[in-house]
């Protein structure tokens, strides 16, 4: 399980002056806390931990020299930046269900040659047990041809026992329907020949 380091956040110091200094500011809550934990993490350790995790991801949390087994519950990116500001984090608690999504990733979906790939949805809700939690559901595309459809009950996560659904079995993951260019072309070459007949 992977671990990332953190410190309670003094809040007399504002988030922007932290993020200034190369902090991703965050809080920390759960049944057993009072209240949430503000704390502060170096920005580049951040960087690093989210290329393997993400939204739905466990890690455990080192605060202070307390370690803690968390979920990432959201995260907070500021896209002009390009950067992470804030993530929210959920202690996880043994025995406990807690709620999650499982982020869908679509691999080899740049080799599929046949038809329109499309991604209907991209996470999958649920709620399990801590040692039970998944953070990403990965479909290989190139098994799929024209006119398949992948739905959210075709998936491993929906026979999984330890994993309760609360994203609709019948919720179309991806499907491929057949290239519509042709008849695309044929159409613009008539509105084309139209135009010239207007003149």
């Amino acid at each position: 399980m992977n671990t990332l380091k953190a410190e309670k956040r003094d809040m007399t110091v504002k988030a922007k002056k932290l993020r200034r200094e190369g902090f991703v500011t965050g809080n920390v809550f759960g049944r057993e806390m009072k209240g949430s934990m503000p704390i502060k993490m170096d920005k580049l350790e951040v960087d690093h931990i989210l290329q393997t995790c993400g939204k739905g991801s466990q890690l455990m949390l080192e605060v202070d020299g307390q370690q803690m087994d968390v979920l990432i519950k959201e995260i907070d990116y500021n896209a002009l930046k390009k950067q992470v500001e804030e993530i929210d984090f959920q202690a996880l608690v043994s025995g406990e269900k807690v709620h999650s999504v499982a982020e869908i990733f679509l691999l080899n979906h740049d080799k599929v040659t046949e038809g329109v790939l499309q991604q209907r949805l991209h996470e999958i809700s649920y709620k399990a047990l801590p040692d039970a939690l998944i953070d990403k559901i990965e479909i290989d595309a190139l098994s799929m041809r024209v006119g398949d459809t992948i739905k959210v009950k075709d998936l491993p996560i929906a026979s999984n026992p330890g994993i309760d659904l609360m994203t609709d079995p019948e919720t179309t993951v991806a499907t491929i329907t057949p290239a519509r260019v042709n008849a695309d072309a044929e159409s613009s070459d008539a509105a084309a020949d139209e135009k010239k007949t207007d003149k």
